[in-house]
């Protein structure tokens, strides 16, 4: 059974940091392509980040600079760091896994951020 488990989430205020992480588990970490998305009320779900099986980082033009992506293939474990943290990163965000040779892709349950002060 393949699980995608998201924590780190909380209340921080502008400004703050937060690091999520995303344990998975029943698949072979290393073939996939994993990923963090978010989405706040009302709108859809939009990427985040992005982290290939070798380690290219892809960032949404709203984190650059501020959300790291990283992985640890000997954890299975993906992380995202947020730095100077804004009202608008309020959101659930979600990990996000692809097998990079099937294509076939699962999603975790959420975790929700809200920046506020």
């Amino acid at each position: 059974q393949v699980q995608l488990v998201e924590s780190g989430g909380g209340l921080v205020q502008p400004g703050g940091s937060l690091r999520l992480s995303c344990v998975a588990s029943g698949i072979a970490f290393s073939i996939y392509a994993m990923g963090w998305y978010r989405q706040a009320p009302g709108k859809q779900r939009e990427l985040v980040a992005t982290i290939t099986r070798a380690g290219s980082t892809n960032y949404a033009d709203s984190g650059k600079g501020r959300f790291t992506i990283s992985r640890d293939n000997a954890k299975n474990t993906v992380y995202l760091q947020m730095n100077s943290l804004k009202p608008e990163d309020t959101a659930v965000y979600y990990c996000h896994a692809r097998n990079v040779l099937s294509n076939r892709d699962y999603w975790g349950q959420g975790t929700q951020v809200t920046v506020s002060s």
